[in-house]
């Protein structure tokens, strides 16, 4: 296992486990700003499996407690960078978004720190946030949001911009802009309406409702329900598991139709690893793939 930290006091080159990594730094004695700066921190925690050794899944841990992970310009510009690092990781297969903050994934944008914007700067900083759910959706890798809480406003739409979403039972869920006097401006009224339907998309944007996780999995906006444990992270458990069901495939970009599609599969016909699927099951044996 070895953890990628973003702006962190610990030593270059010290990569031991993420709960030793985690105790270090509470242990350690930082500046104001590193202190600060700990508070916005992004993990990306690249778990290699000994079986598949040529394929990782690569976490996003988002940690910012104080805020509930409210989307700040500091905390999107650590997602920017981790999404930078991972866009050219060949050795990763899965993307899962976790929150380190028990009860929330993501409460939506940071509306004390929007407070201070003038309409100019207001008007970037949701360009850019658009942008960042952009990116998301088009890592060239799977992508699963593991909510274990609170994901609203922006929080949805980030979990929106992933391929799949694992939701708690208790989870809370919702595009709330219109109850702030705002709308969704970062791929909410788009994205939405692709999962649950246009006429129930539009009643939870116009109403700002707040759903649980097992009412999402009844209306298409997450892919499966658990109930909660006792840790509090029954949804990251449930992506995790997931995560390794879709570790062995080969990873193409999701088609949004059928000639993108073909345009894939035609891609992949000529690859080794297809070349290798295919033995593998003449063979009778489990595939020896190489991400060629």
């Amino acid at each position: 296992v070895c953890a990628v930290l973003m702006q962190t006091a610990i030593p270059r080159g010290w990569f031991p486990s993420l709960r030793n990594v985690l105790e270090h730094s509470k242990k350690t004695k930082l500046s104001n700003i590193q202190k600060r700066n700990l508070r916005w921190i992004v993990w990306v925690l690249v778990c290699c499996l000994g079986f598949f050794p040529h394929f990782c899944i690569a976490e996003i841990l988002m940690n910012r407690p104080h805020a509930r992970n409210s989307l700040g310009k500091v905390f999107v510009n650590e997602l920017f960078s981790a999404l930078e690092q991972l866009r050219f990781d060949e050795e990763v297969r899965v993307v899962v978004f976790k929150s380190e903050v028990k009860g929330v994934f993501c409460a939506g944008a940071d509306l004390k720190e929007r407070a201070k914007m003038d309409d100019a700067e207001v008007g970037e900083f949701v360009r850019r946030l658009r942008n960042l759910m952009d990116e998301i959706a088009a890592l060239p890798v799977p992508t699963i949001a593991a909510i274990d809480g609170y994901a609203l406003g922006g929080g949805l739409e980030l979990a929106l911009a992933c391929d799949l979403r694992v939701a708690a039972s208790s989870a809370k869920m919702g595009l709330i802009e219109t109850t702030r006097g705002l709308l969704p401006g970062a791929g909410g009224t788009q994205r939405l309406p692709r999962c649950v339907g246009i006429g129930l998309a539009k009643e939870l944007i116009f109403t700002g409702r707040q759903i649980d996780g097992e009412q999402a999995f009844s209306m298409g906006l997450v892919n499966h329900s658990v109930p909660q444990n006792s840790e509090g992270d029954a949804a990251y458990q449930r992506a995790l598991t997931l995560a390794k069901e879709i570790l062995p495939q080969v990873s193409v970009d999701i088609a949004s139709g059928m000639a993108i599609e073909g345009m894939c599969y035609a891609q992949n016909i000529p690859t080794k690893d297809r070349q290798e699927g295919m033995a593998a099951f003449r063979e009778k044996r489990p595939p020896r793939f190489t991400g060629k």
